[in-house]
């Protein structure tokens, strides 16, 4: 009976192994077991040193206080005073006496008609005026000389009355004359064609020999004052209640110099307008198709700026809101199940939140209920809670900063990240071999 063939296959193989060459493999065997151990122990340390922070966004902490609610609407410039140059006396043009485009004075002269035959027409009434003056002379002797000789009756009563009657007559002949010389004159005064009120004139419509002022007053050229300007706007019924409440109130920014509420101007270029203008009035009554009323403002144009026709933005401003707060437009998400914003805690726990907007003031919303004073909203970063962020690191938000500034300095850490795990795998690869 072989003792060998009943004996285990590992007591066989380390019987018929020398022990030198035992040794040598559970030596082995010990450092590969080992190496295993660090390689995990390290690259737990590894995955623990590589956790991401968590993000950082963008938050404003809100802080309540009284905001003045104002409204925007769209307005169209117009001149406050338009007058058209027309021909009063029919004839040839001559002469154009002024720049088109330039600002003409009050009386100033514009055109020069032909004004030959005025001149003619003048000199005529100037003779008959003569001739009437020397028939009043005539008639004014012979009716003194009739009169000493009718109270001695040296003359008939009847030859004394024709004589008083004459000079009557003479009389009214000259102030006939006198009348028709002054419309003579009046008439060569038209042929010189004046500016009828200062301001702006516009480009020439008649050209220099044409006919003008036949059969009617051909309109020659346009001229507006600009300067102040008018803004025509439109405004609901309960606006204008609600503003002409608070103006009495005092609650409203007076112009300077002025009882009246201030507006400020907004260009079709989004800039603002430097000078602030005046509310004028409003229309007496209320159109039954719109609800609107018609309401008219007043804005200073020292420097000729801005032209009559026009569109601009005037902002009204119409009442206080108390214990509101002022929120950037891009923190609030709008929807048809209303207003939300999400809430930063100091734990870094993020929530969203319900609002109630009462209106807006330039690029932010007035929010007048659902926030707590000091609480931080978020205005930048939602994008990373879309990624899966549970926490975020609030930072105070800077309006002004680059968008660009922030990508590079996000992208800064990501490049150093990816670059951890390659210097970890090297000893990897280098234990591999």
């Amino acid at each position: 009976m072989d003792l060998k063939a009943n004996m285990p296959l590992r007591t066989v193989f380390l019987s018929g192994c020398r022990p030198a060459r035992v040794a040598a493999v559970l030596g082995v065997a010990l450092l590969l077991a080992a190496c295993g151990k660090k390689d995990d122990a390290a690259a737990g340390a590894a995955g623990a040193k590589g956790a991401p922070p968590p993000p950082e966004v963008a938050v404003i902490a809100v802080q309540p206080g009284t905001v003045k609610l104002s409204t925007e609407l769209p307005g169209r410039l117009e001149a406050s005073r338009v007058a058209q140059v027309r021909a009063r006396a029919a004839g040839i043009l001559q002469k154009r006496l002024f720049r088109e485009g330039s600002d003409v004075k009050a009386g100033q002269a514009l055109f020069a008609i032909d004004s030959a035959p005025y001149q003619a027409t003048l000199q005529s009434a100037q003779a008959t005026l003569a001739q009437a003056q020397a028939n009043l002379s005539q008639a004014s002797a012979l009716a003194a000389r009739y009169k000493p000789l009718v109270e001695a009756n040296a003359v008939s009563k009847q030859d004394y009355a024709n004589a008083v009657a004459a000079q009557k007559a003479a009389e009214a002949q000259v102030q006939a004359g006198r009348a028709a010389v002054q419309t003579a004159r009046i008439n060569l005064g038209y042929a010189t064609v004046t500016a009828p009120i200062a301001g702006r004139i516009g480009r020439a419509l008649v050209t220099e020999g044409a006919l003008v002022g036949q059969g009617e007053a051909t309109q020659l050229a346009t001229i507006q004052q600009i300067n102040p300007l008018y803004v025509n706007l439109s405004q609901s019924a309960n606006d204008v209640l609600q503003m002409r409440e608070a103006l009495r109130k005092g609650q409203l920014t007076r112009a300077p110099g002025a009882e009246a509420a201030r507006v400020d101007v907004l260009l079709e270029n989004g800039q603002a307008y430097p000078e602030p203008g005046r509310l004028l009035f409003s229309d007496l009554s209320v159109d039954p198709a719109t609800g609107q009323v018609s309401v008219r403002a007043e804005l200073p144009n020292p420097q000729g700026l801005l032209l009559p026709g026009m569109y601009v933005r005037v902002r009204l401003e119409q009442a206080e809101v108390p214990n509101a707060m002022l929120i950037p437009q891009q923190a609030v998400t709008r929807g048809s199940r209303g207003d939300s914003v999400t809430v930063v805690a100091d734990d870094g726990s993020v929530a969203p939140r319900q609002v109630k907007i009462e209106g807006a003031q330039g690029n932010s919303w007035i929010v007048n209920d659902g926030l707590k004073p000091g609480e931080k909203v978020m205005v930048e970063g939602a994008m990373k809670l879309a990624l899966g962020a549970k926490k975020v690191k609030p930072v105070p938000w800077e309006p002004n900063k680059p968008k660009a500034q922030a990508g590079q300095a996000q992208a800064a850490p990501e490049k150093g990240a990816s670059a951890a795990p390659a210097a970890a795998s090297a000893p990897a690869s280098a234990a591999s071999r």
